[in-house]
């Protein structure tokens, strides 16, 4: 099998359930709040069980087209905000667009503090984590490579923790610490008096390790840290080449955990290794890439675990900390998680042994031809539920928006590989990836409702394409130095794919040398810093840069003198976009979905979002490209922003999908809202930035709803 139960008695539950009685029984933890029993929204997604779900209902079905803009926060700068908040009591906690950490009156928006760091932050952060023992409170914020512990009532550093009041998290992954980059874009996870982090690793060599570390919330000291690439004498170490701990990277919790507070039991996702999508030098299944992890939260010892991708090569990372839920289904009751993914795949499992709710099971796919790659014979898939988004793109499923686009389609889509998932890349050719590399399931993960048992996920369905091109070893060091590093998200030939990743042809004359630098250093937005570049190596990346693409042989130079064999790296993430910007494939392009988890059936699927320009010319029900997950509430509604073009912020009845309220944020809501009630009014709040259409309006603040007084 592909997952195993690390607990005494194998398969039985008894023993693990004795096991954990023994724990503290008391349905709130000090610092593990769940949202289910406050109004406020204390944690991340609502509460440490991941559910997005809030009892709240003063806003319902029957009034909620009467919502208006109780307040709004503007930060004074521009720059994408993808902070799901944090309410407790009277104060709502968010992010800047540079990562400078605000505390806002939650019925006003009046700004209480601002921290900032002296960091310039580039890096999405998605939320924050608080802690309190019920006589103080403390503030965990992630400022790149930094965890900050903050008063919450000042905004001040506790000097107490860590050194002068932070954490560097680059310490203890790999030596020199230094080069090693890292950053906290999803929040880490408060059990009892721990603070427990992951954090987003570079996606190309060199990348640390994605260790999974638990420090005290009071001084900062490391308490625990789990190996996500085993080391010589941990199970899962034969899954790698020999030594591969020494420099294999990633493997790393970047998308946030859950908790079962009750139980102990810390649920995290983990991406794939690096390379993303060449594994010739990490042959083999690679434990514990692309698992969900369940740990014992206090001491980080293996519960048990399931690898959703075998030696990945897709960059089919599990996006989201997954659901915990009770499941009531054929008179039983069963504690239960669902797990979304890239892929559209939804996995159900019994989060206390780990055994999946539906068969899963092992399908054959076809073997790299790739000199130097091994893939897996074989990779996973439910039985059931079934794919919540289309798995494979035909000819058939091309756009019909012009018949001039149609034909454009066509003609390229005949250039493809297009066989569905799990299809190994080719050399110079490129293959569909259907749902994109942006999923399918994204970060915003799903939201359940656990009166009904239904659960709730947004998906993008637009296809992307990708392969593989050599590096010869007589290319310049500048241009190795792009290829490795930078191909990945710009492009083998430099063109990126705008609104995504930027275009660097002619970068030179939009950016000084310095400002390549300070980005090349610093990273920023999607690109993280890379540290591991010396002033040398920078140098020849900008002269590579500053030649023309054509003067460059990259993906199809001849093979050194020596006759070396190349190594092999991504040509880049393409959309399939038509000459004019939209999806090459027929809509939607945006769904939003509702499950049954008792049956894994669908109860309804509708298109998310829309493109104004293609409304005014009578094409409504496209969906959007979109970002950021929903919110469940007990008043039978779904909030969601996430939509790219129309930025709007949304509102669904959770029986039928039918879409009650919406209205047009100042810019687009690229994160999850969250809902809370202050002096008996309820409010619901969402992040509003933009950053993803690049034509439209980048800002960076905050807006909340409510009713009228």
């Amino acid at each position: 099998m592909y997952y195993f139960l690390d607990v005494p008695g194998g398969a039985s539950l008894t023993p693990i359930e004795r096991k954990f009685a023994s724990l503290v029984l008391l349905p709130m933890l000090a610092g593990a709040v769940c949202a289910a029993q406050s109004t406020s929204w204390p944690a991340y997604n609502g509460g440490v069980n991941g559910d997005h779900y809030s009892p709240l209902d003063q806003i319902n079905r029957s009034n909620v087209d009467q919502l208006k803009v109780a307040w709004s926060f503007d930060t004074g700068e521009k720059g994408d905000i993808q902070t799901n908040p944090l309410i407790v009591g009277r104060t709502l906690y968010a992010y800047s667009p540079t990562q400078k950490v605000i505390a806002l009156d939650a019925t006003t928006g009046e700004l209480k503090w601002k921290f900032d760091s002296g960091i310039v932050g580039r890096q999405p952060d998605r939320g924050l984590a608080y802690w309190t023992d019920g006589r103080e409170g403390r503030l965990f914020a992630g400022v790149m490579n930094f965890l900050y512990c903050l008063d919450p009532e000042t905004g001040k550093p506790i000097a107490s923790f860590g050194e002068d009041g932070r954490i560097d998290l680059r310490k203890g992954l790999r030596e020199p610490y230094q080069e090693q980059s890292i950053a906290l874009t999803s929040p880490g996870v408060v059990y009892k008096d721990l603070i427990i982090v992951g954090g987003r690793n570079p996606e190309t060599h060199p990348a640390p390790p994605g260790d999974i570390r638990a420090y005290d919330v009071h001084n900062g000291a490391l308490r625990w840290t789990f190996h996500t690439i085993p080391r010589p004498g941990e199970p899962g170490y034969d899954t790698w080449p020999a030594g591969a701990w020494k420099n294999a990277g990633a493997a790393n919790n970047w998308a946030g955990m859950s908790l079962d507070a009750q139980r102990g039991i810390l649920y995290a996702p983990t991406g794939s290794a690096v390379a993303d999508f060449y594994g010739g030098d990490r042959v083999g299944n690679d434990l514990y890439a692309n698992c969900e992890l369940a740990l014992d939260a206090a001491t980080g010892k293996l519960l048990w675990y399931f690898q959703g991708v075998h030696h990945d090569l897709w960059d089919r990372d599990f996006p989201s900390p997954p659901a915990l839920f009770t499941l009531h289904r054929d008179g039983r009751t069963i504690e239960a998680l669902a797990q979304t993914t890239k892929q559209a795949y939804l996995y159900l499992f019994n989060r206390v042994t780990g055994e999946p709710l539906y068969p899963i099971h092992e399908h054959p796919y076809p073997a790299s031809k790739v000199p130097g790659e091994v893939t897996s014979p074989t990779q996973p898939k439910p039985d059931w539920p079934l794919p919540f988004a289309p798995q494979r793109l035909t000819a058939d499923m091309l756009t019909t928006r012009t018949p001039e686009a149609h034909a454009w389609a066509l003609k390229e889509f005949d250039t493809f590989v297009s066989e569905g998932q799990f299809f190994p890349f080719a050399v110079n050719k490129q293959t569909v990836t259907f749902p994109g590399f942006d999923g399918g399931g994204e970060w915003g993960g799903p939201a359940i409702d656990p009166v009904t048992d239904t659960l709730y996920v947004n998906a993008n369905t637009i296809p992307w394409t990708g392969g593989l091109a050599p590096i010869h070893h007589n290319a310049s060091e500048g241009e190795k130095l792009y290829m490795e590093q930078c191909a990945v998200c710009h492009g083998s030939d430099r063109g990126g794919s705008p609104g995504a990743f930027p275009s660097l042809v002619g970068v030179e004359e939009k950016l000084s040398a310095e400002g390549i630098r300070s980005m090349i250093r610093n990273g920023g937005g999607r690109m993280p810093a890379f540290p591991n570049l010396d002033d040398a190596k920078v140098d020849a990346l900008l002269q590579y840069l500053g030649t023309s693409p054509s003067a460059s042989d990259g993906a199809g130079g001849q093979a050194s003198a020596e006759n070396q064999p190349p190594e092999f790296v991504f040509t880049g993430y393409r959309k399939f976009y038509d000459p004019d910007g939209y999806p090459a494939n027929a809509p939607p392009w945006g769904i939003l979905t509702a499950v049954d988890l008792k049956t894994g059936k669908y109860l309804w699927k509708v298109p998310l979002g829309t493109y104004p320009a293609l409304v005014s010319e009578g094409m409504k029900d496209t969906g959007s490209e979109n970002y950021g997950g929903p919110v469940v509430t007990a008043g039978g509604l779904l909030f969601i922003g996430a939509t790219v073009f129309d930025r709007e912020i949304h509102a669904f009845d959770t029986s039928t999908g039918k879409l009650l309220w919406e209205t047009e944020l100042p810019f687009a809501g690229m994160a999850t809202p969250a809902t809370y009630m202050v002096d008996g009014r309820q409010y619901v709040v969402i992040a509003s930035s933009g950053g993803r259409d690049p034509k439209g309006p980048v800002g960076g603040g905050y807006e909340a709803f409510a009713l009228p007084k």
